[in-house]
């Protein structure tokens, strides 16, 4: 593992104007014409993470509150019950750029950037040996193929794939839109998914890095808050619908 000087690991600026804001010990703040949909994990008979699905769609206003406190009664919106229950969403994840937190595990072609600690769970990593295994196989063109599948599926941002000749990360071209991920295998309810360039601001006003695929909690329990760390598998934190 070693460190490697990027020319680009974040997104420059989101493709349209969606933005969330975090409020202080309270829901986030969404701004901006993004789909709001569940986002399915979708495993094959082992219980490995293979795809991803679209479940059930949000018709959203231009603004609107998303709970992270995980005790609303009106999910996956704000409700309020953050200030019942004295709700601490106090925020603790580094501001450092991904490029200074990140690992960083070599190939011939492509390198793996992984930065561990926002590692929602999601488990596409895992199939086919795992990508940091795989990854010192790029220069195989079937191996590289289903190297890039593992790493564009992780929702979190915490694995990117660099093209080592290019000099530059490796990235889909996703639109902008909310996921609020829902794992069968797991029987719990994941992080939202911000995709394609949100721009997300903290309670006391920072910009946080803008970046392709990251993920933020809303079970109220992850301690690298706003991003999710994978408590919800640990808790079984699981949305019930009325």
């Amino acid at each position: 593992m070693r460190r490697l000087a990027l020319r680009r690991v974040a997104v420059s600026s989101p493709k349209v104007q969606v933005s969330v804001v975090v409020s202080k010990n309270g829901p986030y703040l969404v701004s901006g014409p993004a789909s709001l949909a569940e986002e399915v994990i979708v495993a094959n008979t082992e219980g490995e993470s293979l795809q991803w699905q679209r479940g059930e769609t949000y018709a959203v206003p231009e603004k609107y509150a998303l709970c992270r406190c995980g005790h609303s009664h009106t999910p996956p919106f704000c409700d309020g019950t953050h200030a019942k229950i004295g709700f601490d969403g106090t925020e603790t994840a580094a501001r450092t750029p991904y490029a200074a937190q990140a690992k960083v595990f070599d190939g011939p072609q492509l390198s793996l950037l992984d930065a561990r600690h926002l590692c929602a769970d999601a488990r596409f990593c895992d199939p086919n040996g795992k990508v940091w295994n795989q990854v010192t196989h790029t220069d195989d063109p079937n191996v590289r193929d289903m190297f890039l599948r593992q790493v564009h599926h992780c929702p979190a941002g915490r694995l990117v794939a660099f093209d080592k000749a290019a000099g530059k990360p490796i990235e889909q071209d996703a639109p902008v839109a909310i996921g609020l991920i829902e794992d069968p295998v797991q029987d719990c309810s994941g992080p939202i998914w911000l995709r394609g360039g949100v721009a997300l601001t903290s309670a006391d006003g920072h910009q946080y890095e803008v970046r392709s695929n990251m993920t933020v909690c809303r079970c109220g329990a992850s301690n690298n808050k706003p991003y999710c760390d994978g408590s919800h598998a640990s808790i079984r934190f699981k949305i019930k619908k009325t």
